[in-house]
């Protein structure tokens, strides 16, 4: 289930509102420029679809995003419970960093946590099976995947480069809960 929890950036231990209501999910996030939304495939999605299969199935989202933020690159990226580098992998996205480019993810399978830094207070969303979420361009945010991830997820790029990632040198996202 979908979740918002919002903090003070000073305070982890008290929660300011705590939510698996997906219409104030949406409204809160949309108070600080963050898109979320709920997407429907087109067709059936199993372990044996093909990225392209995926990719297809969310088509009409995905266009509309494209069409309004200029998105060029869409690909899949999938990881499997049990990937003896998920540790590897989890402390790359752990640190508050920034991106020149939206950070849109849509949750096809699993789920993962986005740790938005913004106006003096931390946004943790918790997005799982079909949640979009878009983190506006240089908004200070950090990702968790959990200690065993599982996860498919959609991303859109604006550049062709794919996901470049700028340290804001803070120790911020080392005092606030992860996933298990």
């Amino acid at each position: 289930m979908s979740q918002l929890t919002i903090y003070a950036n000073n305070n982890p231990s008290n929660a300011l509102i705590n939510t698996h209501d997906l219409t104030e999910i949406t409204q809160q996030l949309a108070k600080v420029n963050v898109r979320f939304e709920q997407w429907q495939a087109t067709a059936s999605i199993n372990e044996h679809t093909t990225n392209e299969q995926i990719i297809a199935a969310y088509k009409n989202d995905i266009t509309r995003l494209k069409a309004q933020n200029g998105y060029k690159t869409v690909d899949v990226i999938s990881l499997a419970k049990g990937n003896p580098a998920a540790a590897q992998m989890r402390e790359k996205f752990l640190f508050e960093h920034t991106h020149n480019e939206d950070e849109v993810r849509f949750f096809v399978k699993g789920q993962g946590l986005f740790c938005l830094h913004i106006n003096a207070k931390i946004y943790q969303v918790l997005c799982q099976q079909g949640d979009l979420i878009s983190v506006p361009a240089l908004t200070p945010h950090w990702f968790d995947m959990g200690s065993d991830p599982e996860f498919t997820a959609i991303r859109l790029f604006n550049n062709t480069e794919g996901w470049v990632a700028k340290s804001t040198e803070s120790e911020i996202a080392k005092q606030f809960p992860l996933l298990a």
